[in-house]
């Protein structure tokens, strides 16, 4: 009997499950707390949830993330240096303070239109290689020669001996400010998705599971873990995806939509018949618009560890996740009696990180780049629960709001605050932790908001359903603002909007929202068996799809029939002839899929390959002005 192994690592849970190939059934599940910031200890103990006879017999191990995602909402990357080759025009503020722009680049047609400047490239580059994990290149129109980007890479890498992403190698679309973005934001991901995946493939081993491991992407299909370390940006809303597939293989229906309540984020997604919903565009995350292939998907900074802070009588929901109350009273013995008896900040200091439910915590990463009054902060906060009034004891002033943002955003420090998931406990709707300590803050946030301690929770959870209701609607009413439907679930009345389509719950805590969703929508809302694992699932549950795109354009439109560049992201070929042309495409593409089935350890026999051709033809010309090929490719595991 042979079985495939999911495994999910979230911003707050890593889940397994354990699926027997015969019958695809669910045989195990089981969950553990995600160890920050090195996952391995929980991975272990997410694995050892399961029925260790089994192990052995795995085959397959697919995984999905947010670790990835969580790192760019929450702006906890690590720091990059980018290299803008060519004619940039940057408006606005770039992801970083370390960049360059240089000359160079080519045109559209792929001729260069300056020589690049590979001695500013050096200079910068030993300049700042001691404050940077990874540079990242994009080069004017690389998508028609990327020359340049690959000249710079290996000059860097020469210098430095640190990771560089180039543009072309992610995406072929136009775009050279979204490419640089999403160069920019991949090696950013290198260490984070290095350190998990490595973790991942060591502990199977470790084991002794002979398994392919996969990773999933984030447009709902699976890579092997070779390539996924390559292009870690991929991986950027895998979790969303598992969710997405999981909940579908879940609840048997192959359209849906998906609400995933997770710690950091809720995200929102649909499928017909079986395919995901792709979005047209490339993934935005944390407000940088990216050439990412992915799902369509709407997601909302808002999850079940959101922080949950009090100014006057305003309660406020902070996209920042925390450690819950009620899980740190379980984490750290005496934090409970420490929350009790912490002083009150005063009125005229109360703000996002002064509250009386906020503490921070000491992480095991590294201090790089911090100025004086950040250190001497950090010095302060030990590895146990610190309040701002216990810093204060330690260096005589309280910290800045602004340093201590500073220190989450470089992951030095973790805060403990107030949840949705303390609310919960509050109410008895879910209580797996401490249910004492989420009581505590409920009376302490209450008391500045004028509400008892259920008044107070019951509110939190009111407000968190009608975002997650808002969010559904907003997905199907592309162009309607958010804030206007959100505005109609304050309003007391016989109407509800309808969601004609089942929408299906996925997360932890998801059965405590499920009625009040009901009372909300008009909609078929199913909470299916195994909805907290419905990511891991969803990693098992995908398949391997591969995307290739090409594109075919005469070499001067002066004389189109007598000269043809092929681009892809192979580089550039020249034919004189367009049906050689074409028969050359077809035939990459084709390659390509097959490659990168073979590379991922899928089952190379049984690949499906569809071929869609869009094609430009001008009145009065013989051949196209443009063809697009579009080579797709669908590939499944092989357990044998």
């Amino acid at each position: 009997m042979k079985y495939s192994l999911g495994i999910d690592a979230g911003g707050t849970y890593t889940d397994a499950v354990l699926l027997r190939d015969s019958d695809e059934a669910i045989i195990g599940t089981s969950k553990a707390l995600t160890s920050y910031p090195d996952p391995l200890e929980g991975i272990k103990k997410a694995i050892d949830g399961l029925e260790g006879k089994y192990l052995k017999s795995v085959r397959t191990v697919s995984v999905s993330t947010t670790l990835s995602t969580n790192s760019i909402l929450e702006g906890t990357g690590f720091p990059v240096a980018l290299v803008l080759i060519g004619n940039y025009d940057i408006i606005g503020e770039l992801p970083t303070k370390y960049y360059i722009k240089v000359a160079g680049g080519h045109d559209f047609n792929g001729i260069e239109t300056e020589s690049v400047n590979i001695d500013s490239i050096k200079d910068f580059a030993l300049a700042v290689k001691d404050k940077v994990s990874a540079f990242a290149v994009s080069s004017f129109f690389s998508v028609r020669n990327h020359e340049h980007e690959l000249t710079a890479k290996e000059m860097i890498i020469q210098l430095t001996g640190l990771p560089v992403i180039c543009g072309y190698e992610l995406s072929q679309d136009l775009g050279a400010f979204e490419r640089a973005v999403t160069a920019f934001l991949n090696a950013q991901l290198i260490p984070v998705t290095e350190r998990f995946m490595h973790t991942v493939e060591d502990e199977i081993r470790s084991r002794g599971m002979d398994a392919k491991v996969f990773m999933l992407k984030c447009e709902g299909s699976v890579i092997g873990i070779q390539s996924a370390l390559k292009k870690p940006i991929e991986s950027i809303f895998s979790g969303p995806a598992g969710s997405l597939v999981g909940a579908s293989f879940l609840a048997k229906k192959d359209t849906c939509a998906v609400i995933d309540v997770g710690g950091t984020s809720t995200d929102i997604s649909v499928i017909y018949n079986g395919v995901p919903e792709m979005s047209d565009s490339g993934a935005v995350v944390g407000g940088w618009k990216t050439r990412v292939k992915a799902i369509k998907m709407e997601t909302s900074a808002m999850g079940g560890d959101s922080h949950i802070w009090v100014k006057g009588e305003n309660i406020h929901f902070e996209p920042r996740r925390v450690i819950p109350l009620c899980r740190a009273a379980r984490l750290y013995p005496g934090f409970l009696e420490q929350l009790r008896t912490s002083p009150m900040p005063s009125k005229i200091r109360l703000g996002i990180n002064y509250q009386p439910t906020k503490f921070y915590l000491r992480t095991d990463y590294e201090a790089i780049e911090i100025s004086k009054e950040e250190e001497e902060t950090l010095g302060a906060i030990k590895k146990e629960p610190t309040s701002t009034a216990e810093i204060f004891d330690r260096i005589k002033r309280y910290p800045s709001s602004g340093s201590l943002d500073s220190l989450m955003k470089k992951r030095l420090i973790q805060a403990i605050g107030f949840t949705p998931t303390d609310a919960l406990h509050v109410l008895g709707e879910y209580t797996e932790w401490d249910i004492e300590a989420s009581m505590t803050g409920a009376d302490l946030l209450g008391s500045l908001a004028g509400m008892g301690r259920h008044e107070f929770a019951g509110h939190i959870k009111r407000e968190f359903t009608k975002n997650m209701a808002a969010n559904i609607v907003s997905f199907f009413l592309e162009g309607v603002p958010k804030q206007e439907i959100r505005k109609t679930f304050d309003i007391q009345s016989p109407a509800k909007l309808k969601v004609e389509v089942p929408v299906v719950l996925i997360g932890g805590p998801v059965a405590a929202f499920a009625e009040d969703l009901r009372d909300i929508l008009d909609a078929e809302i199913i909470l299916p068996s195994n909805c907290d694992v419905g990511n891991a699932t969803g990693a098992l549950a995908a398949k391997g799809i591969r995307r290739a795109e090409i594109l075919i354009r005469p070499a001067s439109m002066a004389a189109p029939e007598w000269e043809f560049l092929v681009f892809s992201e192979k580089g550039r070929n020249r034919f004189y002839d367009y049906q050689e042309a074409l028969d050359y495409a077809v035939n990459l593409g084709e390659m390509m899929i097959i490659e990168y089935m073979k590379d991922a350890g899928l089952d190379s026999s049984h690949i499906r390959i569809d071929i869609k051709k869009d094609e430009i033809i001008p009145h009065g010309w013989k051949t196209p002005m443009e063809t697009k090929l579009v080579v797709m490719g669908i590939g499944t595991f092989n357990a044998n």
